[in-house]
């Protein structure tokens, strides 16, 4: 069984090759059962970590699962959030092949599933991104939009200007022109797109900040009972997730607004599977406020893993 790093997951996860990857697993028959999520009590007052046991199968191909952690108070000792191992097997004979590090695969493919969304839900003449938070997920998220989006300008936002300003020196490097801004409403009502990956329990993103055109992309607030945008924000946007299952289960910016009234199941457009199969448009004009909420699935995950595979091992 081979054991597969971060750094042979990062040169074999380029954008461009798993948004389309991405792009063709929503469309096949790839079976996900609903994953584990387990939340986990921490002592002396410590915000709760998370379990996720994330399984997939493609018949006679693959069969693969992640185990992931999620920890929120990482961010204080240096480590990131979320960290963890995939294990791919052989689809037909069940045969453990890799060990793949998902720390790396999983901020690339919650990356390339927003931009995924982002081709069908943002205006073609995007340019202006707006990032909210610092960690891990910030620069993928960034690079994974201007795959599909001709984004030239980033504005960086976090609770740490330092940490935003050390991203947009990274960004920069990168060949953006990039900036951090202290004020988060200014931030985002200068966006084309913004994109936001925080663990914030209440929201940070007032929907009264958003202009016409906008797209907003959600990936943080991993669990019910948190948050990154608010009501208004529920109410002015077409609302889009990466599926109905998860989504309408497991992210505060959905599960809220349902839970409140805010928001009806049926007031959701489409999902990624809808947009991929073109059951649905996506962006119906160019006024229209999008927003896609994310709380990551299997199928990405197995997609990735499958990519790494045949460019490790020229499959």
């Amino acid at each position: 069984m081979q054991n597969i790093t971060a750094e042979q997951v990062a040169e074999s996860l380029d954008y461009p090759s798993l948004v389309e990857a991405l792009r063709e697993a929503f469309q096949s028959n790839i079976t996900v059962p609903m994953r584990h999520h387990h939340d986990m009590e921490q002592p002396n007052g410590r915000r709760e970590s998370t379990l996720l046991l994330m399984p997939a199968w493609e018949s006679g191909k693959s069969v693969g699962v992640k185990l992931v952690t999620v920890s929120p108070e990482n961010g204080e000792k240096d480590l990131p959030a979320i960290q963890g191992i995939y294990i791919l097997f052989d689809g037909d004979t069940g045969t453990p092949k890799a060990l793949i590090e998902a720390k790396t695969l999983t901020a690339r493919r919650t990356a390339a599933a927003s931009a995924l969304a982002t081709s069908y839900l943002a205006r073609a003449d995007s340019t202006k991104l707006t990032m909210v938070g610092t960690g891990v997920l910030a620069p993928n998220l960034i690079q994974a939009h201007a795959a599909v989006r001709p984004i030239k300008e980033v504005t960086i936002w976090g609770r740490d200007l330092k940490k935003a300003e050390d991203l947009a020196q990274e960004m920069n490097s990168l060949g953006f022109t990039a900036h951090a801004e202290e004020n988060l409403e200014k931030a985002i009502s200068t966006a084309d797109i913004i994109s936001s990956a925080t663990l914030s329990k209440t929201p940070l993103i007032s929907g009264n900040w958003l202009t016409p055109g906008q797209h907003l992309d959600l990936v943080g607030a991993y669990r019910p009972d948190m948050r990154e945008a608010d009501d208004e924000a529920i109410k002015r946007c077409s609302i889009f997730v990466d599926t109905h299952a998860g989504a309408t289960k497991e992210g505060g910016d959905v599960v809220i607004p349902l839970q409140s009234g805010v928001l009806r199941k049926e007031d959701i457009k489409a999902d990624l599977f809808e947009l991929t199969q073109g059951k649905h448009t996506g962006r119906s004009s160019a006024e229209e406020i999008t927003y896609f909420k994310s709380v990551g699935h299997a199928l990405e995950d197995l997609a990735a893993a499958q990519l790494v595979d045949r460019r490790i091992n020229n499959a």
